[in-house]
């Protein structure tokens, strides 16, 4: 299986290392525009095999889209990262002509690969891909729930004082700092609802840090995140790769699902070897809807600063 990275940068590069050392694909190309950039991250990468054991095979190239051919899944991270005080939402004039170039690019030589948008702001990133490429909405899935639910569950178990891996919980609608939904009344400790053992004000406080949760690191960082993101990028591609069909919340293109047509928004969604094999509808109370449709017209108003890119 093969895996075209775009974007060699800190989230690009530690998917493409993620994804060696777990061995989730035989191949990795890494691809950048600045001269010798993915090819150096590669050699990085791959100078860790012999103390590390993995078997894939991770290349770097400079702008050549055609070593790219024959790809299952392009990953797009390209576009510049936010600065300290910048919003998702600010990057998308600097990032909208960015993605559609790239995507255009990659599906010459690989037409059927499953496009994976990372670039944000990541819901309108994925609709805009969506849009100028005109592959079928199971082809273009948008990374940022899974981010932001690894996050949420971080908080959670610093609120529990338990190990993450025991903790569940899910974040949907857009991926920005006020657009997000942390579903903590759905959200659990082994199986067991975490309102049995955090108080209203202890989960309103673990939701508030998750939405902001990038913005924190990028203050902490003075640039974006990378290793949650990178890791949550792979973890993706994975269910992908070997078909495990794996329940993560997704930015996908809704047609009447949760009340909403015509644009990309994270809902819990099965992905397969087909990309998006099906999405979950959950219940979601008065609140939860209110809130879902709120997200919905704050991203539909930032698509529609698309309109010159797509013309």
């Amino acid at each position: 299986m093969k895996v075209t990275i775009v974007g060699a940068g800190n989230v690009g590069a530690t998917c493409a290392d993620v994804i060696s050392y777990r061995g989730i694909a035989s191949q990795v190309v890494l691809l950048d525009i600045k001269e010798g950039f993915a090819e150096g991250k590669a050699m990085d990468i791959m100078q860790c095999a012999p103390n590390t054991g993995f078997n894939t095979y991770v290349t770097g190239v400079t702008g050549d889209y055609s070593k790219t051919a024959g790809s299952n899944v392009v990953v797009i991270t390209s576009g510049v990262p936010r600065k300290p005080g910048m919003t998702r939402e600010e990057l998308i004039g600097i990032n909208a002509g960015i993605v559609k170039g790239v995507a255009e690019n990659v599906l010459k030589y690989s037409p059927d690969a499953i496009v994976v948008v990372v670039s944000n702001p990541m819901d309108t990133m994925t609709y805009l891909t969506l849009k100028a490429t005109g592959l079928p909405r199971h082809k273009v899935i948008g990374m940022g729930g899974a981010l932001d639910s690894a996050r949420f569950k971080y908080f959670l178990s610093k609120a529990l004082d338990k190990p993450t891996g025991d903790v569940d919980g899910m974040v949907i609608g857009g991926h920005g700092d006020t657009t997000m939904i942390p579903l903590t009344r759905l959200a659990s400790y082994n199986g067991i609802p975490v309102t049995d053992f955090l108080s209203g004000e202890e989960l309103e406080k673990v939701a508030a840090d998750t939405m902001v949760g990038g913005a924190t690191l990028t203050k902490l960082l003075g640039t974006s995140a990378w290793y949650a993101p990178g890791a949550a990028v792979a973890y993706l591609v994975d269910s992908i790769l070997n078909d495990q069909k794996k329940m993560i919340a997704c930015s996908v293109l809704l047609e009447g699902e949760y009340g909403q047509d015509d644009i990309c928004l994270g809902v819990p969604c099965i992905i397969g070897a087909n990309g998006l094999e099906e999405i979950l509808d959950i219940h979601l109370n008065d609140e939860e809807k209110a809130k879902f449709e709120k997200s919905a017209d704050a991203v539909r108003n930032m698509n529609a600063d698309l309109k010159e890119v797509l013309a």
